[in-house]
């Protein structure tokens, strides 16, 4: 099983990025997948899921400024995040709840 994210980068505060996480080497369908990310010296947070029906959950944080979404047939789970504001700045990991299988993580810089 391979969870492959990326996308991150720097941008701006009020900007936009999308991070992908692309999957292989499972039946991507029939599971539920989460965001998570990690900032200098903190612990690792969930940002969001997205179940394998498409029902998504956001973290109080996000809510409103991300979006989790999914296309089974490309087996790729999309995070769409706007309105960046600096403590957004983290690693962000592709996770399987349930399983061991995290994304190598994407770095996400938000600064002027």
């Amino acid at each position: 099983v391979q969870l492959q994210a990326s996308g991150g980068g720097l941008v701006q505060p009020g900007g936009s990025l999308r991070l992908s996480c692309a999957a292989s080497g499972i039946n991507f369908r029939i599971y539920a997948l989460g965001w998570y990310r990690q900032a200098p010296g903190k612990q690792r947070e969930l940002v969001g899921t997205i179940s394998n029906a498409g029902r998504t959950d956001y973290a109080d944080s996000v809510k409103g400024r991300f979006t989790i979404s999914r296309d089974n047939a490309k087996r790729t789970v999309y995070l769409q995040m706007n309105s960046l504001k600096p403590e957004d700045t983290a690693v962000y990991y592709c996770h399987i709840p349930g399983t061991n299988y995290w994304g190598q993580g994407t770095q996400v810089t938000v600064s002027s």
